[in-house]
């Protein structure tokens, strides 16, 4: 067992100032200073980790941090309260143990791609040549930190909503493939440039790539022109073809693939696990046949291999273990950062905050909306506008309306007043909603103003 002895206060001032730059991504080689320790990232190099490989980073988390650990809205893990001298430690044991991890530029594919029977195509052989060739480029490409790329297969559990720089999607096209190119945004607000076959693809996003890092080590596709993109991609197909714009299910439930089989699905709460809760489950998930987990976007894990007739066992074992394991789960429709006293950033307490809107208001937790709590103004948690954001203000909270953390904020609640608001939003909703009409289409239908003097009436 991997044993770590080390001072919490053992952080240099090398780290804390690589850290705490905008735009840093936390990894094994440049983990990021958070309010309990160092955060190291993740990003498993196959499309999983085994129930041992898990088992094993659980036992390395207790030794070396404090054995939490964190599952991202894109679907990276996380493991905190590490140190200066625990992170060689980690690190070594993560070697040992025979668990490769991928490093360098983001390259995301759906959780279930290659398992998925709904989807277009199987996007990991481009993701295996995409890197490959990022392997071979010399000298290698100085690209920004969080610069990233999905290769969409357009399965069940698509990833649409995820934002990236460059993105290709798989559309059906009278039995053969086209990926659709776009850049900088999720499925519906990227910009296209062309459609693309299969053996263009690559090549293509190895010149964006190219002109990215010739533009510095910080650009991103944003700040690409899109009209000379296209005018260089295009082969003159129309790229009006459709993307879905349904969003992808929770990850949290059965996903019931007929005779391919089922997938169950679980969410943290609130993004995150102690490392011994997940080592008791992962061992209940052993006894039933579970095979490896797929991290999913949405705080979301995703348990293969368990035999039909044992998935609902196990679905009520991950309940047990406090994880949201159904899709009516009101927690999934909170979207919560680590908050204060784990992220330095942070100046409220957004998990106690999140049990308040759980515990008093149900009604806007209907899931027709996710409300977003953030410790401050980045917004780590959901960076898009959300209908409701509960955030740090400089004295108490900050209401934002439809408006991303960084947003400045519709209404201000005292510390002591923000259960009191919470109880207000949740009466406005019931006593004004219309026979049929969700949480979000009422708040809408309101707008800012009256939400505002609702949250003040208090």
């Amino acid at each position: 067992m991997t044993t770590c002895i080390a001072p919490a206060d053992s952080l240099t001032e090398a780290a804390r100032l690589s850290s705490m730059r905008r735009g840093a991504c936390p990894s094994l080689a440049a983990p990021m200073i958070t309010g309990d320790g160092l955060l190291v990232r993740l990003r498993p190099a196959a499309q999983g980790f085994s129930l041992r490989e898990l088992g094993d980073i659980a036992d390395a988390a207790l030794a070396c941090g404090n054995g939490i650990l964190e599952v991202t809205a894109r679907g990276n893990l996380q493991v905190r309260g590490l140190t200066d001298e625990t992170v060689p430690v980690f690190a070594a044991s993560i070697t040992d143990a025979g668990i490769e991890i991928s490093a360098g530029l983001a390259i995301e594919t759906p959780p279930l791609a290659g398992f998925d029977p709904t989807e277009i195509a199987d996007s990991r052989p481009l993701a295996m040549e995409l890197r490959a060739a990022l392997s071979a480029r010399v000298p290698v490409l100085s690209l920004a930190p969080k610069l990233s790329v999905i290769i969409d297969g357009a399965g069940r559990l698509h990833l649409g909503g995820v934002t990236a720089d460059i993105r290709v999607h798989a559309i059906g096209d009278d039995g053969r493939v086209l990926w659709l190119l776009s850049i900088a945004g999720t499925a519906l607000s990227a910009q296209p440039i062309a459609l693309i076959e299969g053996a263009a693809i690559v090549p293509a996003i190895m010149d964006i790539l190219e002109i990215l890092a010739a533009m510095g080590p910080f650009a991103r596709a944003r700040e690409l022109d899109v009209a000379a993109l296209r005018h260089r991609f295009s082969s003159g197909d129309d790229m009006s073809a459709p993307v879905s714009a349904a969003p992808a299910p929770s990850p949290a439930g059965i996903h019931d693939f007929d005779e391919d089989g089922a997938v169950l699905g679980v969410r943290l709460a609130f993004g995150q696990v102690h490392a011994d809760n997940l080592k008791v489950f992962l061992e209940a998930l052993d006894s039933l046949g579970a095979t490896d987990i797929r991290l999913a976007p949405g705080h979301g894990m995703l348990v293969m291999g368990i035999r039909r007739e044992r998935i609902t066992a196990a679905q009520a074992l991950a309940l047990g273990h406090g994880l949201r394991a159904f899709p009516d789960d009101p927690r999934n429709h909170i979207a919560a950062c680590a908050g204060i006293g784990a992220c330095a950033s942070s100046r409220i307490d957004t998990r106690g905050v999140a049990r308040l809107l759980v515990e008093e208001a149900p009604s806007l937790l209907d899931g027709s909306m996710t409300v977003h709590v953030s410790g401050c103004a980045k917004g780590c948690a959901r960076p898009s506008a959300s209908p409701l954001t509960i955030t740090a203000a400089p004295f108490g909270h900050g209401l934002v309306v439809n408006g991303p953390a960084s947003a400045a904020p519709n209404a201000y609640i005292e510390e002591n007043n923000i259960r009191t608001a919470i109880v207000q939003l949740d009466r406005l909703v019931c006593e004004s909603k219309r026979a049929g009409e969700s949480a979000r289409s009422c708040l809408t239908r309101l707008g800012a103003d009256v939400i505002t003097a609702a949250v003040q009436q208090g």
